[in-house]
């Protein structure tokens, strides 16, 4: 039966460029929704439950989830945590002490727990996802971490939730998830010892010669079009540091590039490289509405400024900016003419794009589309447009001069290579 079900999925499946057709993809919005759609599936799952995410909190909410996992581990599911060491640096003693004595395997990716880890190489190149693949049926994947959507790690409580979104996944498209989740939890794990999750899917020696031929071909990139899939035609789309290294910046430009009536984008950390940069131009200048919604509450003053250092030229080529006002805002997603939508972990800057790894839903479906620009209209009339006359002088240009400066230090140190 469950062959039956791998050879449907595959006929849904279009190898050449990621999309999967045959999907139910639901949008969710902020942990609100989230969380209660995972202790739903968490509760039915009967062989296996894998979660990976940059911050798993202490807090009430995210001790629920653990306590949800463990419960799902006494029932004989086989559970599989990993978090990043330095987005969930803070509560990883509180994890650790209440895994303790269960069978969940709790792992953590590039863990800073001693001094000398600051030094060591690649060490700023964080695990950004934020994925849960439940009995390989159900996938969540989105920007929202394990963490109340009320709590800020440097703010605390606000009245008001971050805006968020995730989505969830059923259909075809969870089996991509799930080798990815397995790949970053095995990566994590086989520096304490050897686990069986790299040989689930597919031999080593298969997969090396698969990782040949994928580097032979170069950096993955979507088609711009799968009009031979059935709805709703998804793709997961994966940033790592080697052959997707730009796939989720070249998914974005692609598709702003196409862009004929709208672009709308939703992103707290915005300072977009050359490509994107470009596409948005070129898109406003020839007659497309091109809508920014950013940070006006400010979780990171360094992040805010690097977005305002841009302003001034985004507004003079016809580019509408707007910041969010009632809550931190922390949503990754967009819209192009009511057909293409993102939902993911990624960040428009070059921490997301060039150093973390980060994962995104890539939707081609004009009802799910329509759903999240709706969601963004309702965020945008909780928000303040920028004026004209915001970024500009020699102090915005010597502003500009300083962030580009640090970005380019920022990426080297980092070990990024190329022109951003």
């Amino acid at each position: 039966m469950r062959r039956l079900g791998t050879r449907r999925r595959q006929r849904h499946q279009s190898s050449d460029t990621g999309f999967v057709g045959g999907n139910h993809i639901e949008l969710l919005r902020g942990g609100d929704q989230l969380f209660p759609a995972m202790h739903a599936a968490i509760a039915q799952a009967q062989r296996e439950v894998w979660l990976a995410t940059y911050i798993f909190h202490d807090d009430d909410t995210s001790l629920a989830l653990a306590d949800a996992l463990i419960a799902a581990d006494r029932r004989g599911v086989r559970v599989r945590v990993v978090v990043d060491g330095f987005g969930s640096g803070a509560s990883l003693h509180t994890l650790h002490k209440r895994f303790e004595g269960s069978g969940v395997a709790f792992a953590v990716f590039r863990p800073m727990d001693r001094w000398w880890r600051w030094f060591q190489r690649g060490q700023l190149r964080r695990l950004h996802q934020k994925l849960c693949v439940v009995d390989n049926e159900a996938a969540f994947v989105g920007g929202i971490n394990v963490i109340d959507d009320r709590v800020d790690l440097h703010h605390g409580l606000s009245e008001q939730p971050r805006l968020d979104y995730a989505v969830e996944v059923r259909g075809g498209l969870v089996d991509a998830v799930a080798v990815s989740v397995r790949s970053i939890w095995s990566r994590a794990w086989l520096g304490r010892e050897f686990d069986d999750a790299l040989l689930d899917y597919v031999p080593l020696r298969r997969r090396f010669s698969l990782w040949l031929t994928q580097v032979w071909r170069g950096p993955q990139r979507l088609a711009a079009a799968v009009p031979h899939l059935p709805p709703v035609c998804a793709a997961f789309v994966l940033r790592d540091n080697l052959r997707r290294r730009t796939t989720i910046e070249h998914a974005y430009a692609d598709a702003i590039r196409g862009a004929r009536q709208s672009v709308d984008v939703i992103c707290p950390y915005f300072y977009p490289g050359h490509r994107i940069r470009r596409a948005l131009r070129v898109a406003a200048q020839r007659g497309v509405r091109v809508r920014l919604l950013l940070q006006g509450k400010l979780d990171y003053r360094i992040a805010g400024w690097a977005a305002e250092a841009l302003y001034a030229d985004l507004m003079r080529h016809g580019i509408e900016v707007y910041e969010y006002m009632p809550a931190f805002l922390h949503a990754k997603v967009a819209v192009v003419d009511d057909h293409w939508a993102t939902v993911g972990s990624s960040n428009i800057d070059p921490l997301s794009l060039l150093v973390n790894l980060e994962a995104n839903v890539v939707v081609l479906d004009r009802r799910f589309a329509t759903r999240l620009a709706g969601e963004i209209d309702i965020a945008l009339a909780a928000s303040e447009r920028v004026g004209e006359r915001r970024g500009t002088g020699w102090r915005a240009l010597y502003h500009r001069a300083v962030v580009a400066w640090f970005a380019y230090v920022f990426l080297r140190v980092a070990g990024a290579v190329g022109r951003y």
